[in-house]
């Protein structure tokens, strides 16, 4: 009798706990989460971003090397993600973002390089369909400021 009875409660217990842990409602909330990420990411359009330089004399650099130039930065204006150019310190233009940009209005400067011989201004811009070029990119030029 008391082994009927230890039997019962074990299998009664193991259900209680197996039962507890196992839940429709985790797998369900999980899935949820998954659709609502990807449905996102159908609608978000992202655009490849192409960086030059404006000389002080309002000539628009494209291509080169030499420059004083740490890289480029793109602050999304509303939601203050950054992005960055792929080259670094690299001083050859042009430069291009290391990921392609969200739709959006963007803040783009350029970074300051390892010498300090050249100041670079900050250009807002909108990162839209109709800004791409013939080359198919949004090709931003960041202006210097100033240089010695």
């Amino acid at each position: 009798m008391k082994k009927t009875i230890f039997t019962v409660a074990a299998v009664v217990g193991l259900l209680a706990v197996t039962t507890s842990f196992s839940s429709t409602e985790v797998i369900e909330v999980q899935s949820k989460v998954r659709s609502e990420v990807s449905h996102k990411d159908s609608k978000t359009q992202t655009f490849k971003v192409r960086y030059g330089l404006l000389s002080k004399s309002g000539t628009k650099i494209l291509s080169g090397s030499g420059f004083d130039l740490g890289g480029f930065v793109a602050e999304n204006t509303v939601t203050g993600e950054t992005y960055y150019s792929n080259n670094g310190y690299n001083t050859i233009l042009p430069q291009y973002s290391e990921e392609d940009l969200p739709a959006g209005t963007y803040a783009f400067s350029g970074i300051q390089g390892q010498g300090g011989w050249v100041g670079y201004g900050t250009v807002v811009a909108t990162v839209s369909e109709a800004n791409v070029d013939a080359d198919g990119y949004i090709t931003v030029y960041v202006p210097i400021t100033w240089e010695e």
